[in-house]
């Protein structure tokens, strides 16, 4: 949150009115309905592909997280995947009555810094672990996702470990232009373009222990 702290600080000494304020929107049934319109759409994909090659489904013939939300799929009725449009359609319009007073949303990007590679694997006895983990890490970023809004990263923050912190703007629906003038003055301000990772943060690390 600190990068979300300075950003606004930044935000501010640039000109903009920043207000502390969030929309209503409620957190566990937006995550239910994204989930399981997220596990209807795997599960339209997985049939498609039967259908078209003439092969029954085989969990064999995919990944453990998307042979799980296949599977979460068929535990579903028609019912509750409209229940989750309705949901997300819902919390489009409460998006979109924050937006009649705001014209940007500031949040973290993503949860956590860029996680080891095999944070987002299945477990033997858990094959949705990844992608509860993915959830989890990316708390921030599926409300535009699913709403449609536009929205943006800018990485104007680097952690002790020289790795980008991101923090996201979100925009009212259709409104491009606003993100692109804040990127451009929010860069100008603080450039990142000469800015580079590593390639390996156990490489940096190595190199700064010699």
């Amino acid at each position: 949150m600190t990068a979300v702290r300075e950003t606004a600080v930044l935000c501010e000494q640039l000109g903009h009115t920043v207000i502390e304020a969030a929309p209503a929107i409620d957190a566990e049934q937006f995550s239910d309905a994204f989930i399981a319109m997220w596990a209807a759409g795997c599960a339209w994909g997985v049939t498609s592909i039967a259908r078209l090659s003439g092969f029954p489904p085989q969990p064999e013939m995919y990944e453990p997280v998307t042979w799980g939300l296949y599977e979460q799929a068929q535990r579903m009725t028609a019912a509750d995947y409209l229940l989750a449009v309705q949901t997300v359609q819902r919390i489009a319009r409460q998006a979109a009555c924050f937006h009649e007073q705001f014209d940007l949303f500031l949040t973290p990007t993503v949860a956590d810094p860029p996680l080891l590679l095999g944070s987002f694997d299945s477990t033997p006895d858990n094959p949705m672990a990844g992608f509860e983990r993915a959830i989890a890490f990316a708390a921030f970023t599926p409300q535009a996702n699913a709403t449609g809004q536009p929205a943006m990263s800018v990485p104007l923050y680097w952690n002790d470990e020289n790795l980008p912190i991101g923090v996201q703007f979100t925009g009212r629906f259709s409104d491009e232009a606003t993100l692109f003038r804040l990127a451009g003055q929010l860069e100008a301000a603080r450039p990142w373009q000469h800015r580079q990772p590593p390639l390996s943060i156990w490489a940096a690390r190595g190199e700064s222990e010699r």
